[in-house]
C-alpha cells in the first residue's frame, strides 16, 4: 500500500468511527451557534466507512497481485 493511501484509509476509518460514536453516545456538535442534527452522521458514517473499506480492499488486491 502506498503511504498516502494508508494514511487516507486510517483517517477515513477514524472519521467513520467518530460518526458512529456520535450516534451511539448522542454527542452534540455545534458549529457557529448551529446545532448539527444527529442524522447528518448517518450518511457521513456510511460514506467515510465505504471509502476506508475501498482503500483497504485496494491495498489487499495490490499485495496479492
Amino acid at each position: 500500500m502506498k503511504p498516502f493511501s494508508a494514511i487516507a484509509a486510517v483517517i477515513f476509518s477514524i472519521l467513520s468511527l467518530a460518526h458512529l460514536l456520535r450516534l451511539f453516545f448522542q454527542w452534540e456538535v455545534i458549529v457557529n451557534d448551529f446545532i448539527v442534527p444527529q442524522w447528518v452522521s448517518v450518511p457521513a458514517f456510511i460514506i467515510t466507512g465505504a471509502l476506508a473499506f475501498m482503500l483497504w480492499q485496494e491495498a489487499r488486491r495490490q499485495q496479492q497481485g
